[in-house]
């Protein structure tokens, strides 16, 4: 009983919330609230999860979930950041009572604007972890596993899987150590090779 006490009388609140409201601010919520979420869920995954990774041969190959890494402005990610940047600009036009004209076009600049910054922001992530010289250069020093057996002394290549950029990669790595390093051991990268290998070492040594 209590409970439904509790329930009608946050639809009573709701209501008063909700019917003074004129339709233009009822847009404004409506698209608000939906948006601000999966702009949140984005940028959680975007920058907790990170790239995806994927191996074609012997290529380390980055998959961006919207396809390329050119300039890319008309993306769902993009779009969310401009619904959610426009509806809560709009409700702050509102309750400054700006007129509706006003309202609408600073609404619609700012999410351009957000739009524009979120395109800049993606676009610099995916040239950075495509860039294969700076990705090898920012491996140096970093704590990997071995995946595939590393033969001793230079005499074959082998696997590792590190962190480099935020990303798991799994990249060709040689060693100079006297043993051969084997799967799962434990390596820190010494150089890059021919700018494009890594040279590892036993951790610990």
């Amino acid at each position: 009983m209590k409970e439904t006490q509790n329930d009608y009388k946050m639809l009573l609140d709701f209501n008063d919330w909700w019917a003074p409201m004129e339709t233009l601010e009822r847009i404004y919520w409506m698209i608000a609230l939906p948006s601000s979420l999966f702009f949140v869920i984005i940028l959680v995954t975007t920058f907790i999860a990170g790239d995806v990774d994927g191996e074609v041969g012997d290529v380390d190959a980055d998959i961006e979930g919207d396809g390329g890494i050119g300039f890319q402005f008309f993306t769902l990610k993009n779009l969310v950041g401009f619904f959610t940047i426009f509806a809560w600009t709009g409700i702050a036009c509102i309750d400054a009572e700006y007129s509706t004209a006003i309202t609408v076009g600073a609404s619609a600049v700012s999410g351009m604007g957000m739009m524009t910054i979120m395109a800049s922001i993606f676009h610099f992530m995916g040239k950075l972890s495509d860039d294969g010289t700076l990705l090898m250069k920012n491996a140096v020093g970093g704590i990997g596993e071995v995946y595939l057996t590393i033969q001793p002394k230079r005499n074959g290549f082998g696997k590792v899987q590190i962190n480099v950029q935020g990303s798991i990669r799994t990249l060709q790595a040689m060693t100079d150590d006297e043993a051969e390093l084997a799967t799962g051991t434990v390596v820190r990268v010494k150089e890059i090779i021919n700018d494009q290998i890594l040279l590892v070492t036993k951790e610990g040594k």
